[in-house]
């Protein structure tokens, strides 16, 4: 699983695997991946999954990002780097989560800073699908594809990574701490079949062997 690696890359292995920002966008401006999605995956997916509606055929809804920070709790300073890295990731400014209740074994109170998420909705949304599939899970040491475990049963599904550096916005001179995060893909399916067909074509790799 992409949550159990991701390691530190030489200034010329991030370049190599860097992709430039407009190759997730077409030559009209638009993310490439829901272009994509429009004219091949969905009436793809419409005769795969026997659907007699198109407007029928799973789509993704949003993708959250979700990144805790417990740490901040005893140092404060941690949060404002984390923070960038997240924005920096997303393409999008985060929100910072607040604890919703005082836990005096863990020193929190409440309304304490604890964690950061996005939300990404369409464009903004597949490009960092393309970017996470296409150039950050690659990027991941050793990587043997993502786990078929990880759907909720309602056909969302959530993967996580261990540190920040396997996206290549982020310069790994700057990080100043590894920090891992979930990234939660949201859809309109109805199960975790039809998620895990809409997933395969968009590309996610999936490990042969669960």
């Amino acid at each position: 699983m992409a949550g159990k690696a991701g390691e530190k890359k030489t200034a010329g292995e991030a370049k190599k695997t860097a992709v430039p920002e407009a190759s997730v966008r077409t030559s009209a401006g638009k993310a490439r991946l829901r272009e994509k999605f429009n004219k091949e995956i969905r009436p793809a997916l419409q005769k795969e999954l026997g659907l007699s509606n198109p407007m029928a055929v799973p789509r993704v809804e949003k993708i959250v990002l979700n990144m805790g920070l417990g740490e901040a709790t005893q140092n404060v300073k941690l949060m404002d780097p984390l923070v960038a890295d997240l924005a920096t990731i997303a393409g999008q400014k985060p929100v910072t989560t607040r604890a919703k209740k005082s836990i005096a074994a863990f020193k929190v109170r409440e309304g304490m800073p604890i964690g950061a998420m996005v939300t990404l909705r369409q464009d903004t949304m597949y490009e960092f699908l393309d970017r996470l599939i296409s150039v950050a899970l690659p990027r991941v040491r050793d990587f043997r594809g993502v786990s078929t475990k990880s759907f909720d049963g309602r056909g969302n599904y959530t993967l996580g990574m261990r540190d920040q550096l396997i996206f290549a916005e982020i310069d790994y001179s700057k990080v100043e701490k590894l920090k891992g995060m979930n990234v939660t893909i949201v859809t309109t399916a109805k199960d975790d079949n039809e998620a895990r067909a809409l997933l395969k074509a968009f590309g996610m790799p999936f490990r042969l062997t669960a």
